[in-house]
């Protein structure tokens, strides 16, 4: 009987998903840690961040949609929020199941200086890189996102 060869695994650093994920949790808990000044979570400047480019009053079923979070985890981070005063609620007076959300004026005014420090935090990791170098980057990665249907926002 002839004995198999066995090959070798492969090396943990020879994987792709490996080097993301080095830099992926280097950028966000970089990132993370610039908002604990702010008292804000990443999870929660998510929602700050996108309810800002919805302009109009929202409702924590929209919120959910337009970042791919589910409803509860929307409804906890709502609830933070509102306690931080950051965002206002009013229940609808026909329905009150249904609830109107917005930024309250200091939420409208903190999520610029927060855009900026996601700016600088992405400076700080991507500037190696040239500008062409940072386009393909983000057109690989939008390529396997499309490709994977990875819709949901990352908020860890």
């Amino acid at each position: 009987m002839a004995k198999q060869k066995t090959s070798e695994p492969s090396q943990l650093k020879s994987h792709l998903g490996y080097h993301l994920r080095v830099v992926s949790n280097a950028v966000s808990h970089s990132f993370a840690k610039k908002l604990t000044n702010w008292d804000v979570t990443v999870a929660e400047w998510v929602i700050l961040r996108e309810m800002y480019s919805y302009k109009e009053n929202s409702s924590p079923s929209i919120v959910a949609e337009f970042t791919g979070l589910s409803r509860g985890a929307v409804s906890k981070l709502i609830e933070r929020l509102l306690q931080k005063g950051l965002v206002s609620r009013e229940e609808a007076a026909i329905d009150r199941r249904y609830q109107e959300i917005k930024l309250t004026k200091e939420g409208r005014k903190l999520v610029p200086k927060l855009s900026e420090i996601a700016d600088e935090n992405d400076i700080s990791y991507f500037s190696v890189l040239s500008q062409k170098e940072r386009e393909e980057l983000r057109k690989i990665l939008s390529k396997l996102t499309t490709a994977h249907k990875l819709n949901l926002t990352p908020i860890e």
